[in-house]
């Protein structure tokens, strides 16, 4: 599928994985909607903004039916929040952020609770059901089931490939000569991916979908190194704001896309599908609150460049602070921050681990080059030519940290307060039928 329509090459996604969701269905920074620090968890009430209007909103004003089947994790503690309530006409997934393959459930203190359900409520009978192979199978329902007379928007979630490293035996015994056993059920677990994704085109095609459909494919965050996944050759891993953590495999295919066999090194956004859509589905931008995305289908479409010269990463005021603050009258470089400015990337406060991990070979060991100082705060690095991040420039070039420091003051002063309030117990499944679900 990638070789048929555009790779793309210089895309972004975010390092963890409720802000790449909510960037995709807002079209707006996470320091626009109060989702800047951390993930939402699974007793805390706290949801994507109902502010502004969801991508799939904006798609059933232009007559769109629109379904999404699959991971959820942008908030459910009031009924307002679930998937129907947020654009969807149907919805078929879980709510939280990992769970068992299998049985579909996630434990809260000593017991392991439902996490499976519809627009009907809990779905308790798919125990069993491997949920890349039960999406998938959702996911061609809605297809196989969908009136021809209305255009369609589907939004598949797999659960894969996160942790817990669960899947079906068949696909593990291909690569008995993967020594690492984390390594060797992961690859396990993309094949399944794999399957379901070809099973899934082949349904559009054998509906005579296929010649009118836009296909995107994305990545949430970098993989995660202790959980079998490999970021090889970038820097970091998921959670940081190294290239790691949110560089994103992405491509688009599909009949309505007259380009085959093309890589495109454009900067391009994850927040920047929301607008992209929209203009596709002949839609409009009335009532949205202001957006960060960018329209990128010509850049996609016609090699046209892209809209997008400034990309900023993420501002995070909650993560603890590091070292001490560089200058007086700017950016605090304490901070916690990321910002793409063209060929340029700043970095400020703590990244998290910098480490690179190189391929698998059965053994995971870091490779020991990152000598920074425990108390350092700030890198600039020319992604372009250096897109590994080895060669920091914040020494040679203070005038550019300066220019990009002032411009992440400007970013901070559109924020919205972050918003990550305390776990409720009211939460508790065993209060609500032994099932995950609002509990406001």
């Amino acid at each position: 599928l990638s070789a048929s329509g555009v790779r793309l090459e210089n895309y972004y996604v975010q390092p963890i994985c409720t802000p790449t969701r909510s960037q995709l269905l807002s079209g707006r920074y996470q320091i626009h909607t109060g989702l800047q620090h951390g993930i939402i968890t699974n007793c805390q009430p706290n949801a994507l903004p109902n502010d502004s209007p969801t991508l799939p909103d904006k798609l059933k004003e232009s007559g769109y039916a629109t379904h999404m089947v699959g991971k959820w994790h942008l908030g459910f503690y009031k009924k307002e929040y679930l998937p129907w309530n947020r654009g969807f006409d149907t919805y078929f997934g879980y709510l939280n952020a990992a769970e068992d393959y299998f049985n579909h459930r996630v434990p809260w203190k000593t017991v392991r609770y439902l996490d499976l359900r519809d627009n009907n409520g809990p779905v308790r009978n798919e125990s069993g059901h491997y949920s890349a192979d039960l999406f998938t199978n959702k996911a061609i329902d809605v297809v196989r089931s969908h009136n021809t007379s209305k255009p369609l928007f589907l939004y598949l979630a797999y659960q894969s490939v996160h942790a817990p490293l669960e899947v079906p035996e068949k696909y593990v015994r291909k690569y008995r000569n993967i020594t690492d056993r984390n390594r060797r059920v992961y690859a396990g677990m993309v094949s399944a991916l794999d399957e379901g994704v070809a099973n899934l085109t082949q349904a559009l095609k054998d509906r005579g979908l296929w010649d009118n459909t836009v296909f995107i494919f994305s990545t949430d965050n970098g993989g995660q190194v202790y959980s079998g996944g490999n970021n090889y050759p970038l820097r970091g891993w998921k959670a940081s704001l190294w290239e790691g953590g949110f560089h994103g495999v992405g491509f688009v295919c599909g009949g309505a896309l007259k380009r085959s066999g093309a890589v495109s090194q454009e900067l391009i956004h994850v927040s920047d599908w929301f607008p992209t859509l929209v203009r596709l589905a002949d839609g409009n931008l009335n009532g949205t609150r202001p957006l960060d995305g960018f329209d990128q289908w010509d850049t996609i479409s016609t090699e046209a460049p892209s809209p997008r010269e400034i990309l900023l990463h993420n501002i995070d005021i909650l993560h603890p602070k590091k070292g001490q603050p560089l200058y007086t009258n700017t950016w605090d470089t304490r901070v916690r921050a990321a910002l793409r400015v063209g060929d340029y990337k700043l970095i400020t406060g703590d990244p998290g681990n910098g480490n690179w991990v190189p391929p698998p070979d059965g053994h995971l060991y870091f490779l020991p080059e990152n000598k920074d100082p425990d108390d350092k705060n700030v890198w600039l690095f020319n992604i372009t030519a250096d897109p590994n991040e080895h060669n920091d420039l914040s020494k040679e070039k203070p005038l550019e940290v300066l220019r990009m420091l002032q411009i992440l003051v400007q970013f901070n002063n559109t924020a919205v307060p972050p918003r990550y309030p305390p776990p409720d117990p009211r939460c508790d499944p065993a209060l609500h039928g032994d099932v995950w679900g609002p509990w406001e």
